[in-house]
């Protein structure tokens, strides 16, 4: 099975797939970004795209992957990734499920506002480049292919963690960390995805 958690930038799609991951015996975590870097690093300056998702070997690999995961990996696939064109949606998850593979789609929505409070605590603000995609990814996921939706305006991760897993009936882990541990691992992740190479 493979949980797909989508969103805008400041969503939290990232610390969710990491907590449900945390809980949720015999999972992995698939990052489909690490196929865009690859491309953007191994392509010629005059032939790059602005947006590796734009790359039709973009969908290719992602999909070849999570197929290749699907069919080996006798667990939980987690994928957390901003995917908002329909067209580009229905090339990699249309494509697996018309393949038999289940792929249980949950977008994480919030308001603009809450999106950038959420981008400046990590330090972007409303001109980083996360931000300026707020508008297009809020206008993307409002299309039916983005469902299920889940409003994370007033809810904490572990509180969109929980309604995934009792939507998909899966027994969590219990969460035996304290207060401080939970922050400490949710700066470790944050950390984790920086790129200091584009």
């Amino acid at each position: 099975m493979i949980i797909w958690i989508n969103g805008a930038f400041g969503s939290g799609k990232t610390q969710t797939a990491h907590e449900l991951h945390r809980r949720i015996t015999n999972s992995f975590i698939y990052d489909p970004e690490n196929v865009g870097y690859f491309i953007q690093k191994n392509t010629p300056t005059t032939t790059k795209l602005n947006d590796f998702q734009d790359y039709p070997m973009w969908r290719e690999i992602n999909y070849s992957m999570l197929k290749y995961l699907n069919n080996n990996f006798k667990g939980t696939i987690i994928v957390p990734m901003t995917i908002v064109n329909p067209q580009y949606f229905s090339e990699l998850v249309g494509l697996l499920r018309t393949e038999g593979i289940t792929v249980n789609h949950f977008a994480l929505c919030a308001s603009e506002e809450v999106l950038l409070k959420r981008l400046r605590s990590r330090g972007e603000g409303r001109t980083s480049w996360a931000a300026q995609q707020i508008k297009r990814c809020l206008e993307g996921l409002s299309n039916e292919v983005f469902g299920y939706h889940l409003d994370t305006n007033i809810m904490s991760i572990e509180d969109v963690v929980e309604q995934i897993a009792n939507k998909l009936d899966i027994k969590l882990l219990p969460d035996n960390r304290g207060s401080i541990r939970r922050k400490f691992d949710k700066v470790i992740t944050q950390l984790s995805y920086i790129r200091f190479i584009k």
